[in-house]
């Protein structure tokens, strides 16, 4: 006699993107977070945000940032969190920013005019773009 071999239909509700917790086989219960969940909890994000702090600085000294200069802050920021930087000044060109690379967030944005004759405190690199 032949039995009828029925294979079980993937579950739509769950998604490539959203790694399920690993369960025990024995009790089905969670029993931690996925690899997925803790490989991407440690990998950097992309991109620079910008504080609201920066935003009204950029704003009011008129500092505008091309997707060049973007570009290049980032690449700025993704160096020195290589080699385990904690807070930056990045020089591009006339205009100093503050940098928290942990974060990657731009906390604070100047122009030649308001650099003259400030101290940079807290820092631990400077990157001359």
């Amino acid at each position: 006699m032949v039995d009828q071999v029925s294979f079980p239909t993937p579950d739509k509700s769950i998604s490539a993107e959203q790694p399920q917790p690993a369960k025990s086989s024995k009790t089905g219960q969670t029993i931690g977070p996925s690899f997925a969940n803790i490989l991407g909890s440690q990998l950097p994000t992309q991109g620079v945000k910008f504080s609201q702090h920066a935003l009204e600085r950029l704003k009011a000294r008129n500092i505008t940032l091309s997707a060049n200069d973007q570009a290049n802050l980032e690449g700025a920021v993704n160096n020195v969190a290589m080699k385990g930087c904690k807070n930056s000044l990045v020089m591009m060109g006339d205009v100093a920013l503050i940098v928290g690379i942990k974060d990657r967030a731009v906390v604070t944005a100047m122009d030649k005019s308001q650099m003259q004759g400030k101290i940079f405190t807290n820092i631990d690199s400077a990157v001359i773009l």
